[in-house]
């Protein structure tokens, strides 16, 4: 009924005042009733520049010409006040219902709680100032907030949302998870959240999407660094940022630099290949797999803003990786024998990237995105199989091969906002390649391109406490391998359905249709040996796998508690994965097929609760359900799934510990489990600019981290475990640096367009 009322009166008002409007209603979140005479003050870079006080039935509005982002102030006698971004444009903005909580039930309980936001089929988090104060990073600060979904692992520093990753943009400009990593939690105003992936990206193989609002700064520069590196291990990790901004232009460099030496590796295995013809070879391989790997990404990025309507952005990045690996392995063959093996495997790669991105905002109605992103990139992979047997023969099987890509990526994107409730938007998307293999042991030099192009459309309707957004889209994908043609249509649907019940409760159910089309890499048809059984190649006449996605959560907020509940179920035809086929002659194929069935049921439970007197825990439970059919195969899998952050700040000082709970997953014959990890922390900030840590990394873990997996194949049985001991009871150092000279202004503008080159038609074995 409040809500009716607030949109009643506040169309009313639309009608009778050309100017921009912003209101809302106030109530208190204890009686749940409005609130009356509370003072609601508007201010543009802390100048007060309208006041008003909330009427009998809570509501307000203001009618301001200023189109640019302003700061609302709400504060009434006897209740905690609250502070909102009304975001910049020229749209009539309804703010919805805000709660204001009585200073009598606060007690020793922070005044200044995170806020939670569900509006528009997304997640809203305002970050309390406890939060923020005990996160010594963003992805510390993201699993403190009640996310359902998300998953923010420190240990390897990424974001996934249902085992995917997730699209993210930084003041609406899509970013990476390296620009995450350098953000300062302090700077964050807001971040959005929707564990279902916008349909303008669903052709990005994309799960999931989570933006970041940043705080306003006025001209100046800033100074980002972060490092961490272990004790004992070759385990080094750093983010460098420095940006500048004066008047319409902003200048910004990173460098991200990951370094890794790994000694301690060890895998064993026990499988064997078998054929239909009575052949049969049973294999035991204990190994030593030491690996290293430096990867670097360094970007310099230019924004010129000469309007709140006009954005031009320029963003060169490159990106120079090298990796070393190495098995050297003890073998009982039932077949061959008793030998030794020593695989050597080295790969390295460069990748500039220019991006070219203009945004024009017509009016308050129509926004057009243009998007242009051209790449070329080079590498170079080389494994060196060699058997040593027991006569002292020798046997070697090498794949050399050098891969170049040049790709243009072009996007257009419009969007029309009929009113405050009813939008559409549609858009164009189109990616030219073209690919040159040139394999160096067999003087063979394939060229593949592809032609892949999306075109969608996307309609979203507020009706009253329920909102609605339905897409649909066609994807035209055209490939090429020298004489081998392949044209696929495919159509990309979503449906998504949020009833915001009460300040409480929301429920949420979607459905989303999204074939998979196979890689170039995967289609490749070029075989190579790579053990004295065993030939790799891919697969021509691979299918189409098709995911059908049904999705249902329900959140419960009371207070500083937090309870999220959501189940999805996932039907997919004709799943990929990889599998043998005997040949004959003791001979096998190792490629890409496709399976008869896969159904997955993930459901889960997150509970959080947070700023009582510095302690602070985010919790979450999963069970899922895998059913897989290969053919005659059948095979059922249920899989237990946790995770635990607890938390506690007292002034400068910040001692976390986080625990990830793997559960196992399916993939047709194989099962296997998930990475796992833990870390206590403490941190202590000196001052403004220093935060120095301390990380107890896989706590009495003697093996570190551990990887098990089993297979059923009927050809190639096996079980599987490696080991990486270097990561066993690791102790890390990290620092981290912020310093503004003057304040660096962002302005708030959008972009959301994403592109860029991460296909490969490179088949690695």
């Amino acid at each position: 009924m409040k809500r009716l009322l607030l949109s009643f009166s506040l169309c009313l008002c639309f009608v009778v005042s050309p100017a921009r409007l912003i209101g809302g209603l106030v109530y208190s979140d204890s009686t749940y009733t409005p609130l009356p005479d509370a003072r609601c003050v508007l201010t543009l870079d802390d100048k007060e520049v309208a006041s008003t006080v909330t009427a009998p039935n809570g509501i307000f509005y203001f009618n301001t010409p200023i189109k640019e982002a302003l700061v609302l102030e709400i504060d009434k006698e006897g209740y905690s006040g609250t502070v909102i971004i009304a975001e910049a444009g020229g749209n009539d903005l309804d703010l919805g219902q805000i709660a204001l909580t009585p200073a009598s039930v606060l007690g020793e309980i922070t005044v200044n709680a995170t806020q939670v936001i569900q509006s528009k089929g997304r997640t809203i988090v305002y970050p309390s100032t406890s939060d923020v104060n005990a996160s010594g990073s963003t992805l510390s600060l993201l699993q403190k907030l009640p996310l359902a979904g998300l998953d923010a692992n420190p240990v390897n520093r990424s974001l996934s949302v249902m085992n995917g990753s997730p699209m993210i943009l930084i003041n609406g400009v899509p970013a990476t998870m390296d620009d995450v990593n350098s953000l300062n939690p302090k700077d964050i105003l807001k971040i959005e959240y929707s564990y279902v992936t916008p349909a303008r990206y669903a052709d990005k193989g994309k799960s999931g999407f989570i933006a970041f609002t940043l705080k306003e700064r006025e001209d100046g520069g800033q100074i980002y660094a972060w490092g961490r590196g272990a004790v004992t291990t070759a385990f080094v990790d750093a983010n460098i940022k420095a940006s500048y901004h004066q008047g319409p232009s902003q200048f910004s460099l990173l460098y991200t630099p990951s370094w890794r030496n790994y000694q301690d590796v060890y895998d064993s295995k026990t499988e064997a290949y078998i054929g239909d013809d009575g052949f049969r070879v049973d294999l035991e391989s204990r190994n030593r797999s030491p690996f290293n790997y430096l990867n670097q990404t360094v970007s310099l990025k230019y924004d010129y803003i000469p309007s709140n309507r006009t954005l031009f952005s320029a963003r060169f990045a490159a990106t120079p990786y090298s990796s070393k690996h190495r098995s050297i392995a003890d073998n009982i063959d039932s077949y061959l024998g008793d030998y030794t093996t020593d695989n050597k495997q080295k790969s390295k790669s460069f990748s500039p990237t220019l991006d070219l991105f203009l945004r024009r905002d017509f009016d308050e109605h129509n926004s057009l995105e243009v998007n242009m992103v051209g790449s070329l990139s080079s590498s170079e992979y080389r494994r060196d199989n060699t058997y040593i047997f027991a006569d002292g023969s020798v046997q070697s099987y090498l794949n050399y091969v050098n891969n170049s890509r040049r790709s243009l990526i072009t996007e257009v994107s419009y969007i029309h906002y009929f009113n405050q409730s009813t939008s559409l938007s549609g858009g164009v998307q189109n990616t030219l390649s073209h690919n040159t293999n040139d394999y160096l042991t067999d003087n063979t030099k394939p060229t593949l391109t592809e032609n892949n192009n999306y075109i969608y459309a996307r309609i979203a309707k507020q009706f009253s406490k329920v909102y609605l957004t339905a897409s649909t889209g066609a994807k035209m994908f055209w490939t090429r391998n020298d004489e081998l043609h392949r044209h696929y249509i495919r159509n990309l649907s979503q449906l998504m359905a949020s009833w915001y019940i009460s300040p409480k409760w929301m429920l949420e159910a979607s459905f989303q249709y999204t074939p998979s089309i196979p890689s170039l890499a995967a289609v490749t048809d070029h075989a190579v040996q790579t053990s004295p059984y065993l030939w790799a190649n891919g697969n021509p006449d691979l299918k189409v796998s098709e995911n059908f996605t049904y999705g249902l959560a329900a959140s419960f907020q009371y207070k500083k508690f937090t309870a999220i509940l959501m189940s999805t179920l996932s039907d997919n035809k004709n799943t990929v994965f990889t599998d043998l086929t005997y040949m004959g002659a003791g001979q096998f194929i190792s490629q890409s097929v496709n399976a008869g069935k896969d159904i997955t049921s993930k459901n889960r439970i997150q509970l959080k609760v947070s700023e009582l007197y510095g302690f602070g825990a985010n919790a979450s439970f999963g069970v899922d359900y895998y059913h897989t059919c290969v053919g005659a195969w059948k095979y059922n899998l249920t899989s237990f799934s946790g995770s635990v952050n607890v938390w506690w700040n007292k002034g400068p000082y910040t001692i976390s510990y986080y625990r990830l709970f793997p559960g196992k997953y399916l993939n047709a014959y194989v099962w296997g489990k998930r990475e796992n990890n833990d870390i206590l922390t403490f941190e202590y900030k000196p001052d403004k600019h220093w935060t120095l840590g301390v990380q107890w990394f896989y706590m009495f873990e003697s093996k570190g981290t551990k990887y098990p997996a089993e297979s059923f194949s009927p050809v190639n049985p096996y079980i599987s475990q490696r080991y990486i001991k270097d990561n066993s009871n690791m102790v890390v150092l990290s620092a981290t640096y912020t310093a503004d000279f003057g304040a660096l202004f962002k302005r708030n503008t959008r972009r959301s367009l994403e592109n860029k080159d991460s296909g490969s038609s490179l088949l690695q074995n």
